[in-house]
């Protein structure tokens, strides 16, 4: 039996990472029965609801207008309101704004209902071949202040390691990864579950020239493999 739409709600769904057909059955039902959505862009929402011919209303909520929209948004919850919560693509607060309406919502005793499916993060590093039974997520790097800390946090780190880039700081990344933590394993995977997908596997030089071969597009999951035992030692 199919769950009931709760008032008071908010429900935090994952959306499509690049192929439309990522997005759930539940997700679907649940965004045609919230009162209202919650979206990063509007304009990608409007066009995904509008595919599905879903017709709700949309509120735009981003990392820009996060302070000022949080409190009208636990208003209308508190109010009775059911809200679901999407970011742009894939799973909601993992590196983007939602993570701190949850965490209003849970201040306010609002219930939050998560909506799983699609998320980058996973696809990248379950298709890397590299260890899956312990991983530590660093999302995106700091431009500047804080980066070398991270680096020599990695030296050290035994985990496999997942990140998010752009495909402006991607070759920075790598270049910075080879010069400051070595030249391990790593995978780059791009345009995920999209036409144009593409993984690249091997060593960070060898990545690197593989990369400099190809047209960047859209944002990319970087997975680097943790160090031995032995070499930390």
């Amino acid at each position: 039996m199919s769950e009931e739409i709760q008032p008071s709600t908010l429900y935090v769904v994952s959306t499509p990472i690049g192929n439309l057909e990522d997005i759930t059955l539940r997700a679907l039902r649940i965004l045609g029965g919230v009162d209202a959505v919650a979206a990063e862009d509007t304009r990608k929402t409007r066009a995904l609801l509008e595919h599905f011919q879903i017709n709700k209303p949309l509120i735009s909520y981003y990392s820009y207008n996060e302070q000022r929209r949080i409190p009208e948004l636990v208003a209308n919850l508190m109010s009775g309101k059911s809200i679901a919560v999407v970011t742009d693509a894939g799973t909601p607060g993992i590196s983007d704004p939602a993570y701190a309406l949850v965490a209003a919502c849970v201040d306010a005793g609002i219930r939050v209902v998560p909506v799983p499916g699609a998320s980058a993060l996973l696809a990248g590093l379950v298709a890397s071949g590299l260890r899956t039974n312990g991983f530590v997520f660093e999302g995106f790097l700091p431009v500047k202040k804080g980066r070398q800390r991270i680096f020599d946090r990695w030296k050290a780190e035994e985990r496999t390691i997942v990140l998010y880039e752009s495909p402006f700081r991607v070759t920075r990344t790598l270049k910075d990864i080879l010069e400051k933590v070595g030249d391990r394993r790593v995978v780059v995977a791009r345009e995920l579950t999209k036409k144009f997908e593409e993984i690249v596997r091997g060593d960070v030089s060898d990545v690197l020239q593989k990369l400099n071969r190809t047209k960047s597009r859209g944002e990319y999951v970087i997975v680097v493999k943790g160090v031995s035992p032995s070499e930390r030692e």
